[in-house]
């Protein structure tokens, strides 16, 4: 792979003694789409807590553009260039479609700005809004709170919020869990469009068929530990990746 755009050397973090990670280095190199997967357990949520400074590792670095990351709070790393979603879906009960994809942009420094609300006077930010609605098809339920739309829509707008505060690198967690067929086809067809235009993504996902189809290159956990990588037709026949996660015919 070509350098990385986000670079993890060593990284380890227990809780009460269990090992979530162990010395995993990786790198997700820019313009590409990067998977982490692995068995219920395995460390990889820990992990994108790690990378956006909701846990602070024990041990190792993460650094992005060669920048360190570790110890910085969230909204530091954020601001890095770094958005993520969340394997539940977190939005705003009362809010509405277009206030999801304002809330997250800057709007300048100047205190008064607020008391205003979410996104108003700041033409730079509703334009941004408007290109995102667009892009993800949501443009006709701008105006609906977003608590209100159906479960594939709400994780739509969970990862057009992430993509409005102008990330390097986006970080989704289980971006197509619970979605059918049709849906998680029409969420890979527009990372596949991300990725043309330059981004980076790293992803979680259990839908063995959708990461095999989408990603560029994968990592594998199991218990904390990084056991194997490689392209996803390498990982499909790694014989330690068959006996802890994807399982061998008989």
């Amino acid at each position: 792979m070509s350098a990385p755009l986000l670079q993890l050397t060593e990284v380890t973090k227990s809780f009460g003694g269990i090992h979530a990670l162990s010395a995993v280095t990786s790198g997700v190199p820019e313009g590409k789409i990067v998977g982490i997967i692995g068995p219920n357990g395995a460390g990889k949520t820990t992990l994108f807590n790690v990378i956006t400074g909701a846990y602070r590792a024990d041990s190792g670095a993460v650094r992005l553009n060669g920048a360190a990351l570790n110890g910085l709070p969230s909204h530091r790393i954020a601001r890095e260039g770094i958005a993520r979603t969340f394997q539940n879906i977190r939005l705003f009960p009362s809010m509405t479609v277009w206030e999801h994809l304002l809330v997250v942009q800057p709007h300048g420094e100047a205190w008064w700005r607020r008391l205003l609300p979410v996104g108003w006077g700041d033409p730079a930010a509703q334009v941004r809004a408007e290109e995102v609605m667009e892009f993800f098809g949501l443009t006709d339920l701008r105006d609906r709170p977003a608590k209100s739309l159906p479960y594939g829509l709400q994780r739509r707008v969970e990862m057009a919020r992430a993509l409005t505060a102008r990330p390097k690198l986006l970080l989704l967690d289980e971006p197509v869990a619970g979605m059918n067929h049709d849906e998680a086809e029409e969420v890979r067809q527009l990372m596949l469009k991300l990725r043309a235009t330059g981004l980076t993504i790293l992803l979680i996902e259990h839908d063995m068929n959708f990461v095999m189809r989408l990603c560029d290159y994968l990592y594998v956990l199991d218990f904390g530990v990084l056991i194997a990588e490689g392209t996803p037709s390498e990982v499909r026949t790694n014989s330690r990746v068959l006996d802890a996660y994807l399982g061998k015919d008989e």
